[in-house]
């Protein structure tokens, strides 16, 4: 009886962590700034959450089983949609080709960068942690003859970001919160359709100080309705962050999340000390259909591209 007692309570120590973190993700609070950073991860822990599920029923422990089952159906409802890819609006107006590339402080190589930017062929690319002399190298090795219309927002650190584009820009006021630069263009496509876009990058919540920063930076980006709007950078958030939510519910579809691919990770390349996020997203109005997405490693660079092909109402 004493034995049964102790493999009980082992059992709810096993179970009850994931349960938490369950609840946790789908109610949006935030305990505490730690969890910001946490829950990022919360696709492993979804995947891990399984086991004990399993070690509950081969015990035929009743009470705790269900628990872990619930908790395991609560993941698979948040996580498992993401591998599924969602139907299309009826938009069959132009099409517009979006790549976004994080140069990590103008540290990534330039002629990897312009490789893909001719294999992808963007109509607009957008550009975080882009430097001056990382603009200047870019344009000595033929961006501005591909894109010519540009926004250039640089800076000698972090937090310069740019637009580059094939079609006329008429750039917007800068979103600049923490100094971090998120630069704005309206574009004004062959079609007759305008289409704001931004290069979005705001502070990462990696410490107490910085996460108001971060959420700031979110909810500073422009919701959708009105005229068509295109967000794409590194967000520094994944799915599971509910500022990113509540910016998807004003009116956008992640890309990666439209064609069955958000699981995908974009940050870091090289899973080193963490495993690899979805930090990097394409956002496009709801309006939009998602026709392809892809994501792309580049030398030099910590995070990976993301290149989404979108047609226009």
């Amino acid at each position: 009886m004493i034995r049964s007692r102790w493999i009980d309570a082992l059992l709810w120590l096993l179970v009850l962590p994931f349960t938490v973190w369950a609840v946790l993700r789908i109610s949006g609070w935030t305990p505490t700034w730690h969890w910001v950073s946490l829950v990022a991860f919360t696709p492993y822990v979804a995947a891990a959450s399984v086991l004990p599920l399993i070690l509950t029923l081969v015990l035929r422990r009743r009470a705790v089983a269900l628990t872990a089952f619930v908790t395991t159906i609560a993941f698979a409802s948040v996580v498992m949609p993401r591998l599924l890819p969602d139907g299309n609006p009826s938009a069959h107006g132009a099409r517009l080709r979006v790549l976004s590339v994080n140069l990590a402080v103008g540290q990534a190589d330039v002629t990897a960068v312009m490789k893909l930017v001719r294999a992808v062929r963007p109509d607009v690319l957008t550009v975080q942690e882009i430097t001056p002399q990382a603009a200047g190298n870019l344009d000595r090795a033929g961006l501005r003859t591909l894109l010519p219309h540009v926004v250039d927002r640089s800076s000698l650190d972090l937090p310069g970001s740019g637009i580059h584009a094939r079609y006329p820009l008429t750039e917007l006021p800068m979103i600049e919160i923490g100094g971090f630069r998120q630069a704005r263009a309206t574009l004004q496509h062959p079609s007759g359709q305008r289409v704001e876009v931004v290069s979005v990058h705001p502070c990462s919540p990696s410490d107490v100080h910085d996460t108001p920063c971060w959420a700031d930076g979110l909810k500073a980006l422009p919701r959708a309705g009105g005229v068509l709007k295109v967000l794409a950078g590194d967000f520094n958030s994944t799915l599971d962050h509910r500022p990113l939510r509540d910016l998807l519910g004003s009116g956008y579809r992640d890309a990666a999340d439209a064609r069955g691919k958000a699981l995908i990770p974009t940050w870091p390349q090289r899973w080193w000390n963490v495993p690899g996020v979805t930090l990097d997203h394409v956002l496009a109005d709801r309006r939009m259909a998602v026709e392809d997405f892809s994501v792309h490693s580049l030398p030099g660079t910590d995070h990976r591209a993301v290149f989404a092909a979108l047609r226009l109402p």
